[in-house]
């Protein structure tokens, strides 16, 4: 019997209140850890390949239950592959086990964290 949680992703789009600029929300679900963020991440790269520049993403953390250290090494990388191109990456509902782990090493004074979901939409256009 499988004692790991069911760990996925899902992309949805997303329109800035004004109609005009898209995003996408990325919602995660479970774990992100050594048995599937590398997978997982593949999907993330590939999203971001998508887009020549501004893309902005929201992710949606209010079903991550655990992120391990590489799931945090690549929330940086997307966040400066983003950047770069001129758009954003904000973190919803994130739980304060999670929150806690952002904000200690330090990705908080990047990539904003917000309790809502309405206020992480309003912030990331």
């Amino acid at each position: 019997m499988n004692s790991q949680p069911t760990s996925k992703i899902e992309i949805t789009a997303i329109e800035s209140p004004d109609g005009v600029k898209v995003g996408k929300k990325v919602t995660f679900h479970g774990h992100l850890d050594e048995s599937n963020v590398d997978d997982l991440s593949r999907t993330i790269y590939a999203l971001i390949e998508e887009f020549p520049e501004k893309l902005h993403l929201l992710f949606d953390f209010e079903n991550l239950t655990y992120m391990n250290s590489k799931s945090i090494g690549y929330l940086t990388d997307w966040y400066t592959i983003i950047n770069e191109k001129e758009g954003k990456i904000v973190i919803a509902k994130a739980a304060t086990n999670i929150l806690d782990t952002l904000k200690a090493v330090g990705i908080t004074k990047y990539v904003t964290c917000y309790d809502s979901m309405a206020e992480a939409k309003t912030n990331l256009f």
